[in-house]
């Protein structure tokens, strides 16, 4: 249960960093990007724990607000499982039709950058 939630928060931090600060970007960089533990957050920025465990966790509850009112991150998981249906198709269906082959894998890569 763990390992969702973080991988959901660095996701949706992935979408919605740019809306917040620049403390809390900060924090959940280190928290979650770096694996910093909280005290040694609170030592790097000369605050106390339990101030920086709540700027996370109001960080994560704005994080979820936004998926809630933009759905970012739900339509580019809906996007990416219709991609990969499309290509598995296309593959099984049509192996030797190279200019289909071609277009799948460019819509492939365009949801990667």
């Amino acid at each position: 249960m763990e390992i969702e939630k973080n991988y959901r928060i660095n996701s949706l931090f992935e979408f919605y960093q740019p809306l917040l600060t620049k403390k809390q970007n900060d924090y959940l960089e280190l928290y979650y990007g770096d694996d910093y533990s909280l005290g040694e957050i609170a030592e790097n920025f000369n605050v106390s724990r339990q101030a920086v465990y709540d700027n996370i966790k109001r960080t994560e509850s704005i994080l979820e607000d936004y998926e809630k009112k933009l759905h970012l991150y739900a339509e580019f998981q809906a996007r990416n499982q219709q991609t990969d249906e499309i290509q598995q198709y296309v593959r099984a269906h049509y192996p030797d039709d190279g200019r289909l082959n071609e277009l799948v894998s460019h819509l492939e890569s365009l949801e990667e950058e």
